[in-house]
Order: structure tokens, then sequence, then C-alpha cells
């Protein structure tokens, strides 16, 4: 049985879920995983962000059949960590339950350069419920774009994508917007042939940030099937991503041209056409992908940075 001075910590936490991953600290084979609901400090507050990091943590070490100790080093990547408060929270916590011996803290775009970057640098897209880029250049320097929350931006994300074929159905619905097929899609995954009823669904909480996100592939779908509502919603989200991932190359000092990319989240994993027209729409912006990388499980990166902090 691995004791605790050969075991390490990567934490991967987001606006959806949380996983950590209890791994073997010479080889980063992982022993266990655990994983809890969303961590954003910023978005659901103090106490549901810690509640599920101690849920992801300790279903890490059930998973890995260890008593719950410290360990030598844990990576923590979450979102919304970019403010000091949150950074203090988070590591008075980590104190607290005695994590590990060695810890680091960043936002959770960082994992993807060391999962998704041949040599640990270049450009990081999240395209999830959230949207999100970062740049990383050779020497440790970072910079962003976007990460603004669904309220005031998430340009380029499933909620955005989800939310605006919700608000097209409404205009069709009205008579005002262009005739969609994404009503009857979406009255169907409402379950009602009324389109009022996607007031209560919304507003009373049942459609709520997340299932809203989860409509996206309903719109993907219905612009695959030629559907010129959808198609332009899609079209116009990657152009929007885009533009804040070439925000980001120029914050960060990158060059513009061959920069490696890695790319996140369900939006941009799972749905081939959106990720094709970011990319496209990343040229139209002045900047050239290198490498292009697709990090399925950022939670790898965070255990390669918490190897790197034992070296």
């Amino acid at each position: 049985m691995p004791d605790a001075l050969h075991l390490v910590i990567g934490i991967d936490g987001g606006a959806s879920q949380t996983v950590a991953v209890v791994a073997d600290a010479h080889t980063g084979a992982a022993l266990g995983r655990g994983e809890g609901g969303p961590s954003n400090i910023q978005a659901v507050g103090e106490t549901a962000a810690l509640r599920e990091l101690n849920t992801a943590v300790a279903g890490a070490f059930r998973s890995a059949k260890l008593p719950r100790r410290p360990v030598r080093a844990a990576a923590l990547g979450l979102a919304g960590v970019d403010r000091d408060e949150g950074l203090d929270v988070i590591r008075g916590w980590a104190d607290l339950v005695q994590l590990a011996d060695k810890i680091t803290i960043a936002n959770d775009a960082t994992l993807l350069f060391a999962a998704g970057t041949p040599e640990g640098w270049g450009l990081a897209i999240v395209a999830g419920t959230g949207s999100i880029a970062f740049a990383l250049d050779r020497f440790g320097k970072d910079a962003r774009a976007g990460g603004w929350g669904y309220l005031l931006g998430d340009e380029g994300s499933a909620f955005r994508v989800g939310l605006s074929g919700l608000r097209a159905a409404c205009r069709a619905a009205d008579g005002i917007g262009d005739p969609t097929t994404l009503l009857a899609l979406l009255l169907g995954q409402l379950g009602s042939s009324d389109p009022r009823e996607f007031i209560p669904a919304v507003y009373r909480g049942a459609w709520d940030k997340a299932f809203i996100a989860g409509l996206a592939p309903v719109v993907l779908d219905a612009a695959a099937n030629g559907d010129a509502t959808a198609t332009a919603i899609l079209e116009g989200e990657a152009r929007e991503l885009a533009r804040t991932a070439a925000g980001a190359v120029r914050n960060g000092g990158l060059p513009t041209d061959g920069v490696p990319v890695a790319l996140a989240g369900g939006l941009g994993l799972n749905s081939e056409t959106f990720r094709t027209r970011f990319l496209s729409e990343l040229c139209a912006c002045g900047v050239t992908p290198g490498p292009v990388g697709l990090v399925d499980d950022p939670v790898v990166g965070a255990v390669v940075l918490a190897r790197r902090l034992l070296t």
C-alpha cells in the first residue's frame, strides 16, 4: 500500500463538476478518482465549493482504497479563483484538511497547458458550460481573455449557444424572428406544445444554467440539418470565441503564427463542426494555430503540475 510520501493529488474544479485524482508521485499513474459537483467559488459560493472539493478528494481516496491523509503535493486548477479572496479561501481549506505538504492553486484553464500542449505553453481555450481563453508563454508569463461568467460574457460557451437557441425559439413563437425548427425541437425538450411554458421552466429554476448549456447539442444538430437560425448561432458563437482567444494571444504577447492550442470543454470537444469553425475564425482573427491538443480530462494536467512541485 503506497504511503503519503509516494502520493500526489490533482484537482480540476469547474462550473459543472469537480474531479480529484490520487496518483503515484513517481509515475503519475492514477490510483483513484473521485467526483463532486461544481466548485466555482464565484458561482456557487464558498460553502458549496468547499463541500464539493471535499467530496471529490474523499472519493478519490475511497476509489484508491486508501485512507485519506496528507500527500506530498497537490495541484488545484479551479474556476473562479482569479481573485485574491478566492485563493485565500481555497488555501485555508487546504490547510484545514491537511491536503498536501506542497500546494499550487490556479485557474482551471492552466491545467490545459500541462495536458494539451507539447511544451507546456501556448493558447488554452475552455468551451464548456462557460468559456475562457488563457495564454502562457515559454517563460511562464500568463494572460487571459474571457471568463466573465454567464451574465457578463461566456461567448462561445454551451450556455450561450443554448440560450441563443431558446431566445430564437421565443422570437419565432411571437412571429417576429425567422421561422426555425428550434421552436419545435426545444418544445420537445420541454414536453409541451405551448411556448409560454418556457417562462416557468427558465425563471422558476427547472431549466437552470447547466440545463440550458445542455441544450447546445439541440442547436448544433439543427444547424447540421440546415436550419439557418441555428447555423447563424453556431457561426456567431464560434466567431466570438475566436475573438476571445485572439485577445488572449495579444494580451500574452504570444506569436500569432503556429501557436500551440489546447482545447477543452464539451462544446469544443464534442462538436467537430463547432471546433472546425472556431479554428477557421481564429485564423480570420490573425492567429494561425499550430498543434491542436484536445483535452478531454484536464485533471491529467493537474497531476502533472503536482508532480512538478517535487522536482
